[in-house]
């Protein structure tokens, strides 16, 4: 029988000057992949060098993670940019974020874009390329994660870059395999059984049940869950634990298996 395994990435180092947020250290017990803020939508020079040396004291795999230029939005209000401003934001967030890898004795391994930049490249070709081409240029070694079955993934398929396809404990889906925008109600799964029953479906079966009720297949490489949240330790424990007891391997994203 083959074993299953999966990759759990989850959002840190968005704490910024004297604003603490999430409880990093922590929540890198239970991950196998950290996406680290780069300090457009949060994060700043030490928080990223902190976390940066966290993820590698835990041996967790570190990803750069863009967002559109809004500390104030978090990186979650939609901003009209150019392809071209996609590259250069893009550029220069991996460049801040694999210099501290760099500095700190590790090896950069993915990229996923943040927030409203993520959703906006999962849907519009001219700005996922610019985001995949922006990868390519600056370390097309490293894995390009989002969101499965969009246009980012199709982007880095077609530049030859490896890439994970990533789905969502905690966010219900559309029949087209988007996320429900968090400006609809029921965008988040708050029940934290319904979460976990939905991440082992996405694994075991590769379907999920949209908004809608409608079963659709998906891909899940990697399974995000969120930093952020009020119980976001204790989630991460229990996805966790529920993935341990279905026998699947918890472990960062390879190409090779």
């Amino acid at each position: 029988m083959h074993t299953l395994k999966i990759d759990l990435n989850c959002d840190l180092g968005e704490s910024f000057g004297a604003y603490a947020l999430g409880n990093d250290e922590a929540i890198l017990e239970h991950i196998s992949s950290a996406n680290i803020a780069c300090g457009f939508h949060a994060g700043d020079p030490a928080v990223m060098r902190r976390t940066v040396e966290l993820a590698l004291e835990k041996g967790v795999a570190i990803g750069a993670h863009p967002g559109l230029p809004d500390l104030v939005g978090f990186g979650r209000r939609e901003m009209s940019i150019t392809p071209a401003e996609a590259f250069n934001i893009t550029v220069y967030q991996i460049g801040a974020l694999a210099a501290f890898v760099k500095a700190t004795g590790g090896v950069l391994h993915h990229v996923k874009p943040h927030g409203a930049l993520y959703n906006m490249v999962a849907v519009n070709e001219g700005l996922a390329d610019a985001i995949a081409e922006a990868v390519y240029k600056v370390h097309p070694e490293v894995i390009l994660y989002g969101l499965a079955g969009s246009a980012l993934i199709r982007a880095g398929e077609k530049l030859g870059i490896g890439t994970a396809s990533e789905v969502f404990a905690d966010r219900t889906y559309q029949p087209n395999g988007t996320l429900t925008s968090r400006n609809q109600p029921d965008a988040l799964i708050k029940d934290d059984h319904e979460a976990v029953q939905q991440v082992l479906r996405m694994v075991k079966e590769r379907k999920v049940r949209t908004q809608q009720g409608q079963e659709i297949s998906i891909k899940a490489d990697t399974i995000c869950i969120h930093g952020d949240g009020p119980h976001a330790l204790s989630f991460a424990q229990l996805i966790q634990d529920a993935l341990q007891k279905e026998e699947i391997i918890v472990e960062a994203f390879s190409l090779n298996t």
